[in-house]
């Protein structure tokens, strides 16, 4: 090949990963020093945040990043002791890793975190959450931190899980569930955030049904009023994978936070 050429693709090695790029992509990859490490809250249990990480994992991995899904905390549990959200997190992950690394509680009940721990004798610690965190930034470069439910839900010993991400000093992001009562919900959990002390870099529009009440009008509201970027507004994909879904989300602006 000749100096002036360039090649068509290129095989790029990330760690124990090899991941196939354009040109184009090969030169817009992050450089090693860059890492990207949040934490995704929703405006309620249910919203789709699981779903959104997911995707936010597989766009990530296409733009050249090691990226690891994180969900310390889990209520519901299969036959086999496995919770079906940090499973989905983890086939999502550019970098494989045990279930374990993954996951550092999964309780049986599909309840509130400090009361199925409690239930089962159990005490959710945060320097086991922190450990779990620093295990996979060492993994990766592109790391999302799930949490349960809401902003501040509660854990073991009276505290939240606002308490810890306070602590860790993680940037936010926040998956909206487009419904009725969301503008609400999302603007009181920006103030949260903001009251915190934390940044909010980016939010995700998620529509959790077919028709989504006066999406456009809510959308409108919700760009007026949260000062962050809108990383994506995702349709309603009853059918659709996480795979598929990163096509409607844009990573950019998470870069190196």
């Amino acid at each position: 090949m000749r100096p002036s050429e360039k090649p068509v693709s290129r095989i790029v090695l990330h760690g124990d990963i090899m991941l196939p790029m354009s040109e184009d992509e090969y030169l817009k990859r992050p450089s090693e020093n860059m890492k990207t490490v949040c934490f995704v809250t929703g405006t309620d249990t249910e919203v789709g945040k699981t779903f959104c990480t997911a995707a936010l994992l597989h766009a990530a991995s296409r733009a050249g990043y090691r990226s690891i899904g994180f969900k310390p905390v889990a209520s519901e549990a299969d036959a086999e002791g496995y919770n079906a959200d940090v499973l989905a997190l983890q086939a999502a992950s550019a970098v494989k890793l045990p279930y374990h690394m993954h996951n550092r509680y999964t309780f049986a009940e599909a309840t509130a975190p400090h009361l199925a721990a409690a239930d089962e004798g159990r005490k959710i610690e945060m320097q086991v959450l922190s450990r779990g965190l620093q295990a996979v930034k060492e993994k990766g470069d592109f790391i999302l931190t799930e949490g349960a439910g809401g902003w501040f839900t509660p854990l073991s010993g009276g505290a939240d899980f606002a308490d810890w991400v306070a602590a860790e000093k993680l940037p936010v992001i926040l998956v909206v569930g487009m419904k009725l009562g969301c503008i609400n919900h999302a603007l009181l959990t920006v103030q949260a955030v903001k009251q915190a002390g934390l940044p909010l870099v980016g939010w995700i529009a998620n529509c959790i049904s077919a028709q989504p009440h006066r999406l456009d009008d809510y959308l409108a509201a919700l760009k007026q009023r949260i000062p962050s970027p809108l990383l994506g507004v995702m349709p309603y994909l009853p059918d659709g994978g996480a795979e598929e879904a990163a096509r409607y989300l844009d990573v950019k602006p998470l870069e190196a936070v």
